[in-house]
């Protein structure tokens, strides 16, 4: 296959389902489209915010060659103690900010004890994964934080520039610092020489486990704000919040075009890939496709893209050898 075909496939995926949903919506349900009304097109924006935001921090991490699966438990955890400060009567910006460094740290945590401990990341964070969302139970009794004060919806819920959403533009923030950092700065050199062959970045004089460390924090922060995100749109601190997160975060990662194996990903291309499982996941409440299929649908979707991936990389060290 063409480089340019493998580049823009996850693009040109996407563009496909953006216009076959709204033709099985006149064809086949026989209504009036409704997937790309403003309104509809600002909920995927709100819906996608959350996954989006921590797939670009994933981004890094898996391209320097790390995973994290502890950031769905990462969000219930800072929803949590952010909650708890606005409960206390912190003021709506100052609990989100708590969010953020509480991400920051379990990112901190996390990145420390792979590179300290030399332990697997995969393994590290699955452990991460039961520790935080323990933690988040115990904090609050296994009960959701209530009583925030209203200003706290503001963050999910406000529009900006007469009818923008303003989680799309945090993305869009997000997304211009993240791709800045690994396209033109040392810290994103160094994640793709530490994914493509880590042991020759450390002869290179790559202080490898100070930047494992920095982009753990990253992804942590990011799910931070994520978690933000989530208390904002239900202004409680849910505990189960983000549940399962952590799947959807890797998939838009890998349909985006990165690699389980390091070396490879955009931030453009995980953009694309957190839209398209959004646009899926909405196009199939539009045309009343039962939640449970969707699910099939998504997973094979998963599998077929990591198939892909391993196809293409396999093809390289053919050609190679």
């Amino acid at each position: 296959m063409p480089e340019w075909v493998k580049r823009f496939l996850p693009f040109i995926s996407l563009i496909v389902l953006c216009a076959l949903i709204p033709l099985a919506e006149y064809f086949v349900l026989g209504q009036d489209p409704k997937f790309l009304t403003h309104g509809n097109l600002a909920a995927i924006a709100r819906q996608t915010a959350v996954i989006t935001i921590m797939a670009m921090g994933m981004t890094m991490v898996m391209v320097s060659g790390g995973i994290d699966l502890s950031v769905g438990s990462i969000i219930g955890l800072s929803g949590v103690v952010g909650s708890m400060a606005m409960v206390s009567g912190a003021p709506a910006a100052v609990g989100f900010l708590v969010c953020v460094l509480i991400g920051a740290a379990s990112g901190l945590i996390n990145g420390s004890a792979v590179t300290l401990l030399k332990i697997p990341a995969f393994i590290v964070t699955l452990g991460g994964m039961g520790i935080y969302r323990g933690l988040a139970l115990y904090l609050c009794d296994g009960n959701a934080v209530v009583g925030l004060p209203q200003s706290a919806g503001y963050l999910a819920e406000k529009n900006l520039l007469g009818a923008v959403p303003l989680p799309l533009l945090l993305v869009v923030a997000i997304a211009l610092i993240v791709h800045f950092m690994l396209s033109s700065t040392r810290l994103g050199r160094y994640c793709y020489a530490m994914g493509s062959n880590i042991e020759a970045a450390r002869y290179a004089g790559i202080r490898v486990s100070r930047y494992q460390i920095t982009y753990y924090t990253i992804l942590g922060g990011l799910a931070g704000l994520a978690g933000a995100i989530e208390t904002s749109r239900t202004v409680t601190g849910q505990p189960n919040a983000g549940e399962g997160y952590e799947l959807n975060v890797i998939a838009a990662v890998v349909i985006g075009g990165g690699s389980l194996s390091g070396g490879q990903g955009t931030v453009i291309g995980t953009i694309i890939g957190s839209l398209i499982m959004g646009v899926l996941a909405n196009g199939g409440n539009l045309l009343q496709i039962s939640p449970f299929i969707q699910k099939i649908i998504i997973g094979a979707v998963i599998v077929l893209a990591v198939t892909f991936d391993e196809f293409q990389r396999r093809r390289v060290e053919s050609s190679e050898a």
